[in-house]
């Protein structure tokens, strides 16, 4: 089973949170509450994400923390790779230092890159936007009826 981890599903929820907020910046605690992350690990996420770019903060009374730039400019790619690196799906990719026996004489190795291009490519293709708009069900989804 493929999965994120979970710093990256957090990461996407408290971006979601951000981007739906239209009250002014978010604190880690208002953030921490509409999520119900715990509050350490929300506050980790936000400087995560501000040290990536994709959040910025203020100071003082009405500080706190909002999108850096438009949810329709910030991908679930950036967002991964903002608090993971590059997305790759194994460690032999992006010149990681790798521990596989196999390194020298792997076949399959450079067969990873148009893979991991193809996923990226899934996770760039889907904005924060589209994640924190309303659930649009695909059409064939949408039309099935259901029958008891």
């Amino acid at each position: 089973m493929l999965r994120l981890t979970n710093l990256a599903d957090y990461s996407v929820v408290v971006m979601t949170a951000a981007a739906r907020c239209v009250e002014g910046p978010l604190s880690a605690g208002v953030v921490a509450a509409r999520t119900g992350i715990p509050a350490p690990t929300v506050a980790k996420v936000m400087g995560l994400l501000t040290r990536g770019g994709l959040l910025a903060s203020s100071r003082g009374v009405a500080g706190g923390f909002r999108l850096a730039r438009a949810a329709h400019a910030i991908s679930v790619a950036d967002i991964i790779e903002a608090v993971e690196g590059p997305i790759a799906l194994t460690n032999c990719q992006h010149g990681e230092v790798s521990a596989c026996a196999l390194e020298g004489s792997c076949a399959v190795r450079p067969h990873w890159r148009p893979i991991n291009v193809a996923v990226r490519a899934a996770f760039a293709a889907v904005t924060l936007a589209d994640l924190s708009g309303p659930v649009a069900l695909p059409p064939a989804v949408n039309s099935l009826e259901v029958t008891a």
